[in-house]
């Protein structure tokens, strides 16, 4: 009999599953909203789940980080403030902080406990958690954008969870227009998408719901991602008053350090697929 223990998350609608092989369970907590699990796997390194669903890896999270927030932060042409709406884990708030012209990165995520737990099992993610840029609030993401003064902020980025439960309301009409209300001119929004794949619909509806919201650009990222459904993962766009092919070419070449993003890559990530052209 086989002693090999799997962690497999079902994507049930679409008659599919991931798998990872695993080493042990680290930790497991049911916190104030959700089910938080460790695992330690054997290719993966350390893996991150919320209710059952795979949130990250050690091995493949600088994808999604690093395109959730560095083609953002460089279409704008200087995003000293910067509102990050979930991203519970920080790794997208360590990449934010990556540039220097940020001076101020304020992250709201609903469930504080999702960050202390990243702050033990994911060090690295978290290495910029101290940063006196860094600002920490636990609390309803989407009363706080509302709530936000006009022009308060140059780029938004929602890294949120899948569209269901309280995460619906961050991919409706009018929390795109309360982002709006609260970015600067020229500021960008992003918004994690989903599976060009396996979502193609939901893109489609977040490029038009950014519209109706006020934003003059539209337009998605894509990019790998091998632990979420299908392995490709998306990220929508939207721009106050400029083209959303504007970007600081110069700063976006000369920046290092980063595993996937590059200057040219801020251009063939927005590339669509055929299936998803007008």
């Amino acid at each position: 009999m086989s002693t090999e223990l799997w962690y497999t998350e079902r994507y049930e609608e679409h008659g599919a599953a991931l798998s990872l092989k695993i080493r042990e369970v680290l930790h497991r907590e049911q916190s104030p909203y959700q089910v938080i699990e460790i695992f330690e796997t054997e290719q993966f390194g350390t893996l991150m789940t919320l209710d059952g669903l795979v949130m990250v890896t050690d091995r493949d999270n600088f994808l999604y980080h690093e395109m959730m927030s560095h083609p953002a932060l460089f279409t704008h042409p200087m995003p000293k403030r910067v509102l990050i709406i979930g991203g519970g884990d920080c790794g997208t708030l360590r990449e934010v902080l990556r540039h220097r012209e940020v001076e101020e990165a304020t992250q709201v995520e609903l469930d504080e406990r999702v960050t202390r737990v990243a702050e033990r099992f994911f060090p690295k993610l978290c290495e910029k958690n101290n940063d006196p840029r860094a600002h920490f609030h636990f609390t309803d993401g989407i009363a706080w954008v509302k709530e936000a003064e006009a022009g308060r902020y140059d780029v938004i980025i929602v890294d949120s969870t899948d569209p269901v439960g309280p995460a619906a309301g961050l991919f409706a009409t009018d929390f795109y227009a309360a982002c709006h209300h609260a970015l600067a001119d020229q500021g960008v929004l992003v918004a994690q998408s989903e599976s060009p794949l396996l979502h193609a619909n939901l893109i489609r509806q977040c490029q038009q719901r950014m519209t109706e919201a006020g934003f003059d650009a539209v337009n998605s990222v894509y990019f790998p991602q091998f632990c979420y459904p299908s392995g490709w993962w998306s990220g929508t766009l939207g721009r106050k008053g400029l083209a959303m092919d504007a970007f600081r070419a110069d700063d976006a070449h000369a920046f290092s350090g980063t595993h996937y993003y590059h200057a040219g890559m801020q251009q063939a990530a927005q590339v669509a697929p055929a299936f998803l052209l007008p």
